[in-house]
């Protein structure tokens, strides 16, 4: 399986940058300032598509990331024309660990590329 790289700086056409983001859609800093600054995502929107953006609140608790993650494999699995390279979601501000987000990208399609630690985890 791919995996996303460990930076993304630009992104192709047919790209899309999955970041973490807060409920308000605060992008003040991280993958989240550069999704705003760089890839479309919208000061005020803290989930979906914005742009070349797709942002995943998880700054509201695990059970919030758990339902936007599903939402967004969902929307993910409506567009495989789509590759979405996504951050390691959850895992700076908001505190948890890659085996606590992982898991529940363990469903993910073939146009979702996943951070190296993430795919470690699920591959073993």
């Amino acid at each position: 399986m791919r995996t996303s790289p460990d930076r993304i700086e630009q992104l192709a056409p047919h790209e899309v940058f999955v970041f973490g983001s807060n409920a308000s859609g605060a992008h003040g800093g991280g993958a989240a300032r550069l999704a705003q600054e760089r890839f479309g995502a919208v000061p005020g929107e803290g989930h979906g598509l914005h742009g070349q953006s797709y942002a995943i609140d998880t700054m509201s608790g695990l059970p919030t990331i758990e339902r936007e993650v599903a939402a967004f494999l969902a929307f993910a699995a409506a567009h495989p024309g789509t590759d979405f390279l996504v951050t390691e979601l959850g895992c700076g501000i908001a505190g948890h660990e890659p085996s606590e987000i992982a898991p529940l990208l363990a469903d993910a399609g073939e146009n979702v590329l996943l951070p190296a630690r993430f795919r470690a985890i699920l591959d073993a």
